[in-house]
């Protein structure tokens, strides 16, 4: 049985590590990975949401129970917790959303096997994405691979593509929007979500042509006012000249 440290259960595989551990990953699979936590983490700030890279996740007590740890997972509702790993049911609930990155050592049990195990988890929806070039899977024509939980029959139900290779992802309320090695997020009206990082320094940006237009709108008054002086006081010097004094005028 597993056993419990301060109410956390600890597994075997929390100890040691997996086959999937030992494989290592290659620095396009990282930078991904990280990259899309950080516009997840951006999306859901106002609200309570879990996001975690590679955690291990059991639905039994068994401890050697092998675990699913998928590149990314989403728990909406749920605060993080500081876990070793996350048994469904008792840490809190199942990811609503999964992310696999293609690997050469993974990609065919990202496709074939892990749909069904994340179904019998009630994952609501699971995305895989190869950012490599060429495809690993070389007879693929499409680099975004989506599923979507059918409940009563517990199982996985491939999302059809859209023309343009891009799914709607219902729990993340986003386009994903294949963009080579990246996997870009879009909301409804087509705006790219953004990490904190990109937000902060869009917003210095517009703050800052901001503040450029009225420094430009305070110097073409200036101007302007300038140009308004320098007539007054031609027509000043007008008057003079023909003996008016323009101050009794």
């Amino acid at each position: 049985m597993a056993r419990h440290i301060e109410d956390e259960v600890v597994y075997y595989y929390d100890l040691y590590p997996t086959k999937e551990d030992l494989m290592g990953e290659t620095a396009i699979h990282d930078w991904l990975v990280d990259y899309l936590k950080q516009v997840l983490r951006w999306l859901f700030r106002e609200q309570s949401c879990a996001i975690y890279a590679n955690l291990n996740f059991y639905q039994t007590a068994q401890y050697k129970e092998e675990p699913l740890a998928p590149d990314l997972a989403v728990i909406k509702g749920s605060d993080f917790q500081f876990v070793t790993s996350w048994r469904v049911g008792q840490t809190g609930p199942a990811p609503h959303v999964v992310f696999e990155i293609a690997s050469k050592e993974t990609w065919a049990k990202d496709q074939e096997d892990k749909p069904l195990k994340y179904a019998h988890m009630r994952v609501q929806e699971y995305f895989a994405y190869d950012p490599n070039t060429p495809l690993l899977d070389r007879q693929a024509s499409n680099r975004l691979t989506g599923w979507q939980l059918d409940a009563p029959r517990r199982e996985m139900q491939k999302m059809p593509l859209r023309p343009d290779g891009t799914l709607w992802s219902v729990q993340l309320e986003s386009l994903l929007v294949p963009d080579g090695q990246s996997l870009s997020l879009y909301d409804r009206e087509g705006r790219l979500r953004l990490t904190q990082a990109q937000a902060e320094a869009e917003r210095a940006d517009a703050e800052k042509r901001r503040a450029d237009a009225e420094a430009e709108a305070k110097q073409v008054e200036a101007r302007r006012a300038e140009a308004e002086k320098r007539r007054a006081d031609a027509l000043a010097e007008k008057l003079r000249s023909l003996g008016i004094d323009p101050d009794q005028l």
